[in-house]
């Protein structure tokens, strides 16, 4: 007994010893660290072995000197270098925060939202990339070393960057991607670059004669300066050894905001769609407008878990003589007319599968705001129900190829929930959307849309719609939408009417 007690005590000071001695507590120990880690788990091809990478705790390590490192006295080709690797293992470290992915794109904010611990400062990937790499060392071939996670971005190479001998492996770096057919392809009058030179156009002298002589002073066979440059589309499939993942994805798709992801932790969003319904009763030679601008805004609580609120603001005119739908806006005095706030409540969205990332559940409770909204009384029309409303929404989206997607939605609605036991039934509906998206632009997409609404009550009721929209990112934290759809329900036919929607929808991000 006593024999096995000595024994466990010597192994649990072993596991106390090496555990300790695993601290990585100087840029030396981080640089051998990390040359261990890159050899075991980086092919000479570049790829990555995420799948062996995630069962490392050596990678724990490395994100934690990482977080905290303070190198106020390191000459600048040793800071230089740490922040190429220090970059590129934050990279690593969120795809296995996310993993199994097909691409970085996966990942809502992946490179522009997400914060993380860098040298004692939460920042962003781009942030990092951009003030501390190259505006402060203003080094374009800074781009051959600096690893996005994809295909198309220059490999990964399987040792470290070092300071004493970092201009070596910057010019190794610059001369092996430059004359690689894949990454420079020159054939004749043929000639395609990446992506990279146009993003980072400023950097290589920013006209097409600076970035052909850049390319130049590495290249072997010397490209005809004269000669107009063209930008193949960037893979942006993962750079992992795993090929069997998913379907490779590149193109204008990769760009896009996909709905359906959770948004990032510590980001906010905020949203506001314009809905303004219209229908003509012919029989009776007149029109009634439904206006909602629904608005949310949410919060990441984690990058699976989001809560925020949302709300309903309405304007309902009923029975004014058949004109054109833009005579809303200026209908006058109308008996038959209400506006007001409605709802307010409560939304959630979670990703509860890591491994499907633009799969998510979205739920809202929103409570009455107002009294007798269903026009009880007689005297003012229908703007909202009066009682609760418990909406359940599932998302999900499957990129198709480089430039079209298709998004699903499944929802479950409980409308006029009354918490007063004699006010009556609640109405259920079960509506289901589809939408197919082209995406033209890396920040434009095109789509049609059809939905299908059963009312599951004692008269079976339901609508259907179909639609023609789009929308455009002025930037990766705004987006505008319009939207123009038909509308048929089960009233309609009985009075020859006919209806349409007309939307807009905006949404901006805060990091």
């Amino acid at each position: 007994m006593l024999h096995s007690n000595r024994w466990s005590l010597i192994l649990f000071l072993s596991f106390i010893f090496s555990a300790s001695n695993a601290q990585v507590k100087s840029l030396q120990e981080f640089n051998t660290l990390l040359d261990k880690v890159l050899g075991l788990h980086v092919s000479s091809k570049g790829t990555i072995d995420y799948k062996g990478l995630s069962d490392d705790p050596d990678i724990s390590f490395l994100v934690s000197y990482i977080s905290q490192a303070n190198l106020t006295n390191v000459s600048e080709f040793d800071l230089k270098a740490f922040r190429i690797n220090a970059y590129n293992i934050m990279v690593i470290n969120q795809v296995l925060e996310n993993y199994p992915i097909s691409t970085v794109q996966e990942v809502s904010g992946f490179f522009d939202r997400n914060k993380i611990l860098i040298e004692g400062e939460l920042t962003t990937l781009n942030n990092y990339e951009k003030s501390k790499l190259l505006n402060h060392f203003e080094d374009p071939r800074l781009h051959f070393v600096l690893v996005c996670g994809a295909i198309g971005c220059p490999p990964i190479i399987e040792v470290v960057y070092r300071g004493e001998i970092l201009e070596q492996q910057l010019d190794r770096q610059a001369r092996i991607a430059l004359n690689n057919p894949e990454f420079i392809k020159y054939s004749n009058s043929d000639f395609q670059i990446s992506q990279i030179f146009n993003w980072y156009a400023t950097d290589f002298g920013r006209s097409s004669k600076k970035i052909i002589q850049f390319i130049n002073n590495y290249r072997i066979d010397i490209i005809d300066e004269s000669l107009r440059i063209n930008y193949y589309n960037y893979d942006w499939s993962l750079n992992d050894q795993d090929v069997s993942l998913l379907p490779l994805i590149d193109g204008n798709s990769a760009y896009r905001y996909i709905v359906s992801a959770a948004i990032p932790k510590g980001t906010y969003e905020l949203k506001v769609f314009n809905n303004l319904y219209s229908q003509i009763d012919r029989t009776n030679n007149n029109r009634s407008t439904f206006f909602t601008s629904a608005f949310n805004a949410l919060y990441g609580v984690s990058n699976r878990f989001n809560a925020g609120v949302s709300g309903r603001f309405r304007t309902v005119t009923n029975h004014f003589p058949s004109g054109q739908v833009i005579d809303f806006f200026s209908r006058g005095n109308l008996t038959s007319e209400r506006t007001g706030l409605t709802a307010l409540g409560l939304q959630v969205r979670i990703a509860p599968v890591p491994s499907w990332p633009n799969f998510s559940i979205q739920s809202t409770f929103t409570f009455p705001i107002g009294t007798q909204l269903e026009g009880e009384s007689g005297d003012k029309p229908f703007i909202d129900w009066s009682g609760a409303v418990f909406q359940n929404q599932f998302f999900n989206d499957f990129t198709l190829s480089s430039k079209w997607s298709i998004f699903t939605e499944i929802d479950i609605i409980i409308e006029d929930i009354s918490f007063d036991l004699d006010q009556g039934a609640f109405r259920t509906s079960t509506p289901v959307i589809g939408i197919l998206s082209y995406f033209p632009t890396p920040m434009t997409t095109i789509y049609s849309l059809g939905g299908f609404s059963p009312f599951w009550q004692r008269e079976f009721d339901y609508f259907y719609q179909f639609g023609i929209g789009a929308k455009y990112q002025i930037t990766s934290d705004f987006e505008v939408e319009l939207l123009s759809s038909y509308f048929q329900n089960k009233y309609l036919p009985t009075v020859h009417g006919v209806a349409g929607t007309y939307n807009l929808g905006l949404r901006y991000s805060i990091r």
